[in-house]
């Protein structure tokens, strides 16, 4: 699938991981394909989305119901039967917010190995700002049968115990968030005063890098020439390290590691999505302030 004309793909590792409007505009009515729209706003999808995708809630889809996990493997072969996905179908996935609920999305369904997935570069925001259509209709499509193996975590998300072992071995952190919540001025991520923490700062030792520096205006991804001034010139990170990002609960930080994975590379990234809701909330854990 080429995503990209060859003189604005070069330098990215995985280009073919980006798709742009033009080409998804051309495959709406592809039985292969599957657009799917995962907002931070969840009520945008109803006044309006493009034509034929589909929606997955990260909170009511993604999320176990009762404790704080993901959905197991049934059901996310479940979630996918019910939104036409197959093991073979593209999923592309475009949001709001410069696509950090996507990349959650997409983050999620990689702990399954659905590696046939894309991200919709620009996302819902250069899709409405370039005139294209959006729809109120729901979809509807028929229930396939999905074959998940068991989710892996291992590959991929990084829990506490490991986050801590991280720290101890001084191994290097990014820490995503705005400078006031990496510096412990603010408990909470801006303006969400509502989803704070009871202690600020940030793990020791971690980098602040806000997710956001990875996106231009538009919400596209930045060339693959700023990206490494970013990363690698200016906080010293390096494609052979082991690496943990992480945010407030995952989801911003989802977008960092897919810069890292996806557009650098970098074979060794992993998305600690306890983050600091987590972190700030445990007895005894180390911080920096």
């Amino acid at each position: 699938m080429n995503a990209y004309p060859a003189s604005d793909k070069s330098g990215y590792a995985r280009p073919e991981v980006l798709v742009e409007t033009e080409w998804l505009a051309e495959h709406l009515q592809d039985p292969a394909v599957r657009a799917v729209e995962s907002d931070e706003d969840i009520l945008l999808y109803d006044q309006g989305h493009i034509p034929g995708a589909a929606m997955i809630d990260w909170v009511g889809d993604l999320n176990d119901r009762v404790r704080r996990d993901y959905l197991g493997r049934e059901g996310f072969e479940r979630l996918c039967a019910e939104k036409g996905i197959g093991n073979d179908t593209t999923v592309v996935f475009y949001g709001d917010k410069s696509n950090w609920w996507a990349t959650y999305a997409f983050w999620v369904f990689q702990l399954f190995g659905h590696s046939n997935a894309r991200i919709l570069n620009g996302g819902r925001k250069k899709w409405v700002d370039e005139g294209r259509p959006l729809s109120k209709e729901a979809p509807h499509y028929p229930r396939t049968t999905y074959h998940a193996p068991e989710r892996a975590d291992y590959k991929i998300r990084a829990l506490r115990d490991q986050v801590l072992a991280h720290v101890y071995a001084r191994a290097p952190l990014v820490d995503v968030r705005s400078p006031n919540e990496y510096s412990g001025e603010l408990l909470h991520m801006e303006a969400y005063p509502q989803e704070g923490a009871l202690r600020g700062g940030h793990v020791p030792g971690a980098y602040n890098i806000p997710w956001g520096k990875a996106a231009r205006e538009d919400g596209t991804f930045r060339p693959v020439a700023e990206l490494r001034q970013l990363y690698e010139v200016e906080n010293g990170l390096a494609p052979d390290q082991n690496i943990i990002t992480y945010c407030r609960i995952g989801e911003r930080s989802s977008h960092t590691w897919f810069v890292l994975t996806y557009l650098l590379g970098y074979p060794t990234v992993r998305n600690y999505d306890g983050s600091w809701t987590e972190w700030g909330n445990m007895v005894g854990v180390p911080i920096e302030r």
